[in-house]
């Protein structure tokens, strides 16, 4: 890197968030790690990436709402400086479902999160990005999800959708801003060992799923974080518009 470029990881507590925020400071960027509900998670995902040798700090920030994440970026450019890149992490799902029994309430929380807050995200980074507003350029990636291509079906179709529209905002907006020096993809893990999957009622699912993958397992955080900070890196610099999927062959 030219120079310490500054990274905004959502959903950086835990998972490939935090996964990613390690990664990242390893390789010499400075972090927000932005979170909704786990500030102790978060200050110890800090204190990480500290430890690696960057500048890091936690802010507080629920990216379904606007001003929340406005406040979010506006904090980074007070005790940080202006941003470089932006991994759009933050996602939500919801215990499984048929879409027969889902009600507007449960579809519109997951939207504003998955979907919502990563186009709000993503606009306040390319207004300091882009070379159009005297930004240097720099690098988005949307967390996407195989489920997006899958479906879904059975289990959580308004997530697989979410993560969907995620995909056509990765390709949209690259083509919107690749000649002002900001290129955007999106990574799409698949079966990978996190939390998330006993948010959605089967902490249990990697382990019942794996034998439907070619590699026989479960994917790790910290393989999809190595996808994400390759998408960061000068060494993706002809990479945009692309989405790259981390799930063993599923």
């Amino acid at each position: 890197m030219a120079m310490s470029e500054i990274v905004v990881v959502t959903g950086g507590s835990r998972g490939i968030g935090a996964a990613t925020a390690l990664l990242a400071a390893e390789r010499g960027y400075d972090m927000c790690v932005a979170y909704r509900q786990r500030a102790d998670a978060a200050e110890a995902v800090v204190a990480g990436c500290v430890e690696r040798g960057v500048r890091a700090i936690g802010v507080r920030a629920d990216v379904s709402v606007e001003s929340d994440v406005v406040e979010l970026f506006s904090t980074v450019d007070e005790r940080l400086g202006r941003v470089g890149a932006l991994v759009n992490n933050a996602g939500i799902t919801a215990p499984q479902s048929r879409v027969e029994d889902l009600d507007a309430a449960r579809i519109e929380r997951l939207l504003l999160t998955n979907v919502v807050g990563a186009f709000v995200c993503a606009r306040e980074a390319v207004r300091r990005m882009s070379t159009r507003h005297g930004g240097a350029g720099g690098a988005i990636v949307n967390v996407s999800s195989r489920a997006a291509a899958l479906g879904g079906t059975g289990e959580y179709v308004d997530y697989a959708a979410s993560k969907a529209a995620l995909d056509a905002l990765t390709v949209g907006l690259a083509g919107e801003v690749a000649a002002e020096g900001i290129r955007v993809n999106s990574v799409r893990p698949g079966l990978i060992d996190t939390e998330i999957h006993a948010s959605g009622g089967r902490p249990d699912r990697v382990e019942q799923m794996k034998h439907g993958i070619p590699l026989r397992r479960g994917g790790t955080a910290t393989e999809v974080a190595a996808a994400i900070v390759w998408l960061l890196s000068a060494e993706a610099s002809y990479v945009t518009g692309s989405i790259l999927d981390v799930a063993g062959g599923r």
